[in-house]
């Protein structure tokens, strides 16, 4: 399974765009949902959301749509990460599993400050539950410090089988390695001058890796810090359009999308 996706679906540049002109706001995830394969929620990073609105998000989206869930900041932006067990169990309290089938990874996004400290990070990952309700949840952890880019780290986190969040930025460190049963891309490289956001040769060559890492592989054309674990089979794969130019996001990604198959 190969999701792409964007990053959240309320964007006033997409109306007249993206969005048909004149659809009403209300119908934007409906709209959203049936052009894209899966959607980031990112405002569950600033503050908590309601089971009721977990519950209108699923109803409103096909029945084979996954959402991502981006964890809060109050688990992740502190001092000390060993600490964060409360901040995450009133995420999980929220009503995420009001979601149902429809709940896919969430991401874990550490400030650039934070540094790499065994630790701690080997006590956050401690603190994330596999399942909740009854529901297998999967996390992907996303480093911004040059402090992660070690053999130790995807060691780390192969440990835990949660994700390194593969980000395609000018800004932050690259890092391709497998840990887990999925992968989780984010590409932030799209340009407002380029209708379909990336190039078509860039395109092609994310739908290649895609497809590499789906199969149970690695991409070639991708350095990795460790080696390549032994395949387990078929790996579902996340890959969203998100930052750069925000508004190409929605073409990128159905771009990316067509060239899947």
């Amino acid at each position: 399974m190969i999701r792409v996706g964007i990053g959240g679906w309320v964007y006033e540049p997409w109306r007249g765009t993206f969005y048909p002109k004149g659809l009403p706001q209300v119908r934007e995830l409906a709209h959203a949902s049936r052009s894209v394969t899966s959607i980031e929620i990112n405002s569950t990073f600033y503050s908590s959301q309601k089971p009721a609105s977990f519950r209108r998000w699923a109803d409103e989206t096909p029945d084979d749509f996954v959402f991502a869930l981006k964890g809060p900041r109050y688990a992740t932006h502190r001092r000390v990460l060993a600490e964060a067990r409360s901040s995450i169990e009133r995420f999980f309290a929220s009503g995420v599993t009001e979601l149902k089938h429809k709940l896919g990874p969430v991401l874990w996004q550490l400030p650039p400050t934070k540094a790499f400290n065994v630790d701690d990070f080997t006590a956050f990952l401690g603190l994330l539950p596999r399942t909740i309700d009854g529901l297998p949840i999967r996390h992907a952890v996303e480093v911004r410090h040059a402090s992660f880019v070690t053999p130790d780290f995807v060691a780390l986190l192969r440990q835990h089988s949660v994700a390194p969040v593969l980000v395609d930025s000018e800004k932050h460190p690259l890092i391709a390695d497998v840990a887990s049963d999925f992968v989780y891309a984010r590409l932030q490289r799209t340009s407002e001058k380029v209708k379909t956001g990336y190039p078509p040769a860039a395109l092609e060559t994310w739908a290649k890796r895609a497809q590499a890492f789906a199969k149970g592989g690695t991409p070639a054309d991708l350095a990795t810090l460790a080696d390549a674990p032994r395949s387990k089979g078929k790996r579902d794969v996340f890959i969203y359009m998100i930052s750069g130019a925000k508004v190409r996001a929605p073409a990128a990604a159905m771009a990316l999308i067509e060239r899947l198959g």
